[in-house]
């Protein structure tokens, strides 16, 4: 099942300059896995050393955060979008 991947701007030096991957997976777990895969470098990126997604990088399924969902474990089914967005600070 063909999952899009939309990459930000700062980790698409490690995919070719590609702004849409795409990877077949059943969860954003799995997704993340094979991106690394893909494009080594790129989980470093994107988990900390416990696994989990980092604290300045959001994930998105089909616009919904996936905090909020299953974090790793949330379904993907073909079609859907994951959006990788690293948080921006301000003040």
């Amino acid at each position: 099942m063909p999952i899009k991947v939309r990459i930000p701007t700062p980790l698409r030096k490690l995919t070719n300059n590609e702004e849409i991957v795409e990877v077949e997976a059943a969860t954003v777990g799995a997704a993340i896995a094979q991106l690394q895969s893909r494009y080594p470098g790129i989980q470093e990126r994107l988990l900390d050393e416990q696994g989990a997604v980092r604290r300045f990088v959001n994930v998105y399924v089909n616009e919904e955060d996936i905090r909020f969902l299953q974090n790793q474990q949330t379904p993907l089914q073909a079609g859907d979008e994951l959006s990788i967005i690293p948080a921006i600070a301000g003040g």
